[in-house]
């Protein structure tokens, strides 16, 4: 789709609709441009709280306290004994 769009003195461009549905975009959403040689992208940035359980978590029971190395060796531990 191509849709084309005036850039303000100010540097403001408005999305145009065809484009905010086609994403999904509503107010308040944030949008993020990604600049790829002489073009720019423009993506709705992924809220948060809709990935959340997208990925799966399995993390040792750690003790109030215990060192980042230790939950990192019990976690590879628990992998290990996983792969087997």
């Amino acid at each position: 789709m191509d849709v084309v769009s005036r850039m303000t003195s100010k540097g403001q461009v408005t999305v145009p609709k065809a484009v905010r549905d086609a994403l999904k975009l509503q107010e308040g959403d944030r949008i993020v441009f990604r600049v790829v040689g002489e073009r720019a992208e423009l993506a709705r940035t992924a809220d948060l709280l809709e990935l959340a359980g997208a990925v799966p978590v399995s993390a040792p029971p750690a003790e109030p306290g215990t060192g980042w190395d230790e939950v990192r060796r019990q976690l590879r531990n628990n992998r290990a004994r996983r792969a087997r």
